[in-house]
């Protein structure tokens, strides 16, 4: 597909680019990262009678126009019946995934979510992309008391793109690196509370033992 069409708000196809709703939503999930701490591929790990990835793609598949998974062990996850996307320039750790993410996307707008997230919230993705195209911004993220959480959510593809390609140029891979390049809006714990009410979208599972607590969580 022609990026100059997705990124114009166009989508190309057989008989020529055809407009589509800019709100369409693309939802890649990143099944990346080495599981050093998990010491087993945490992505296919059972949480709750299926694997942890599968639980992420349900709870995201009723929200996204398109679903990808971005992952460098094509077929691993063929049940998930999603694309499978190999990191375009590997070697880049998680910066690489995100450009993988939004280069292989088909929508202006791309939510990236990891996959060790297992209370990750459509609502507040739905309500990220929202604010994407209303406030005009590039970035929209969530800033919590650890930080921001650049694996739980939206961008403007047709912006970040370059902006990350100039940061990987210059050697600068942190994960926000190039945000001073792009407009970025940052959701107060208010803004977020409204859809996460609970406050465990951005829980993420490291170790066996944040397994066991997030199952126990998520049984209550």
């Amino acid at each position: 597909m022609d990026s100059r069409c997705t990124d114009s708000g166009l989508l190309c196809g057989e008989a020529g680019p055809r407009k589509y709703n800019p709100a369409m939503l693309s939802v890649a999930v990143q099944a990346g990262g080495q599981s050093t701490r998990m010491g087993e591929n945490k992505a296919l790990r059972v949480f709750r009678g299926k694997p942890l990835i599968e639980r992420v793609v349900r709870r995201m598949e009723s929200i996204a126009d398109e679903l990808l998974v971005i992952t460098n062990s094509v077929g691993d996850y063929d049940f998930l019946n999603a694309p499978q996307i190999p990191d375009v320039r590997p070697g880049l750790g998680p910066l690489g995934g995100l450009y993988t993410a939004l280069t292989a996307a088909h929508f202006p707008s791309v939510a990236v979510i990891a996959c060790d997230m297992p209370f990750a919230s459509g609502p507040l993705v739905v309500a990220s992309a929202g604010i994407l195209l209303q406030d005009n911004v590039d970035v929209v993220i969530a800033e919590t008391a650890d930080g921001l959480e650049p694996l739980h959510a939206v961008y403007r593809r047709g912006a970040c793109l370059p902006a990350i390609e100039a940061a990987v140029d210059s050697g600068r891979l942190r994960m926000i690196s190039w945000f001073p390049d792009v407009r970025v809006r940052r959701l107060k714990a208010e803004e977020i509370r409204r859809y996460d009410p609970d406050g465990l979208a951005f829980l993420n599972v490291n170790t066996p033992a944040d397994f066991v607590r997030a199952e126990r969580i998520a049984g209550r």
